[in-house]
C-alpha cells in the first residue's frame, strides 16, 4: 500500500513539475544559488549510523563543492524554502551529491519544510531517509557556531568572502537524537551560478546507501523532470509554415 500512495504522490509531483519547468526554466525550483567551495573534515561519532561513508573517520579531509539556493525563488525580503546541496569529490574523481533542504530540527518537524528568510539559524534536513545495514538513517546541516547570515545572495557572498561559512553534519534515526560526525567549512567558489551545475543524489548517492522502494517512487519522477536539460525549440523555418500563412494578404 505505502508503495502505491508514493507512486500516487509521486506521478502528481511529476505534473506539478513539469508545469513550472514550462513556466520557468531551466531550473523549475531553486532558480536562485550561490555556489560554495570548501572542504569536509570528518569527527568521530560516537553513534555509528551503520554508514560506511559516516561512519569511517578520514584522515584527510574532502573537497566538497555547494549550493545554497532559494527553493521558490521569492524576493529576498520574504521567506523561502531553503536548500543546500553537496557534492563531496572522492580522491578516485568520483562524486556523491546531498541534497538538503530548510527543516525543522525535532520529530516530527524534521520531516516539515520551513521557509526562512536566510540561513541564520536553519536546519538543513534531508527530509527522506538513506537505507542502512542499521535501517533508516536521516543527514541535516546547521551552522556552527550560530550565525547571522544576509537573506540576499550578493550580501551573502560578500559576508562569506570575509568569513568562511561553517556547517555541521549530523546523522540521525527518524525520530532519535541527532550525532555530528564532519564539518564543513564553504567560502564562494570562483564559479558563477549555472544551470550545468546539477546535483544528482539518485545517480551519485553515498557509498553504502541505497534508496527505499517507496522513496524512488515518491522522488524520481519530479526530481527527472527538474533535471531535464532545457533545449530551446528553435525558431520555425519558412519552409515548415503552411503555404497559405506565408503569402502577404491583400
Amino acid at each position: 500500500m505505502l508503495h502505491g500512495l508514493a507512486e500516487l504522490a509521486g506521478t502528481a509531483l511529476r505534473g506539478v513539475f513539469s508545469l513550472l519547468r514550462r513556466i520557468r526554466h531551466p531550473r523549475p525550483i531553486h532558480p536562485r544559488g550561490l555556489v560554495l567551495t570548501g572542504q569536509a573534515t570528518w569527527i568521530r561519532t560516537a553513534a555509528p549510523s551503520g554508514i560506511g561513508w559516516i561512519d569511517d573517520v578520514r584522515e584527510e579531509p574532502l573537497e566538497v563543492t555547494a549550493r545554497l539556493s532559494r527553493g521558490v525563488g521569492l524576493p529576498d525580503v520574504l521567506p523561502d524554502v531553503l536548500g543546500l546541496a553537496l557534492r563531496f569529490h572522492a580522491a578516485d574523481g568520483q562524486h556523491s551529491d546531498v541534497l538538503l533542504a530548510a527543516t525543522g530540527i525535532g520529530f516530527p518537524s524534521r520531516f516539515m519544510l520551513v521557509p526562512r528568510r536566510s540561513a541564520t539559524g536553519a536546519t538543513f534536513g534531508s527530509l527522506m531517509p538513506y537505507r542502512s545495514q542499521r535501517g533508516p538513517v536521516l543527514i541535516c546541516a546547521r551552522s556552527v557556531p550560530k550565525r547571522m547570515l544576509p537573506a540576499d545572495l550578493g550580501s551573502l557572498r560578500r559576508s562569506l568572502e570575509q568569513k568562511p561559512w561553517k556547517v555541521r553534519l549530523y546523522h540521525a534515526e527518524p525520530t532519535g537524537k541527532w550525532h555530528p560526525f564532519a564539518e564543513v567549512l564553504l567560502r564562494p567558489a570562483a564559479q558563477p551560478d549555472s544551470a550545468e551545475l546539477r546535483f544528482d543524489p539518485v545517480g551519485h548517492t553515498l557509498p553504502g546507501t541505497a534508496a527505499y522502494p517507496w522513496v524512488r517512487r515518491l522522488r524520481e519522477p519530479s526530481y527527472r523532470v527538474a533535471q531535464r536539460r532545457y533545449r530551446p525549440r528553435p525558431p520555425c523555418e519558412a519552409s515548415a509554415v503552411p503555404r497559405a500563412l506565408r503569402e502577404p494578404l491583400g
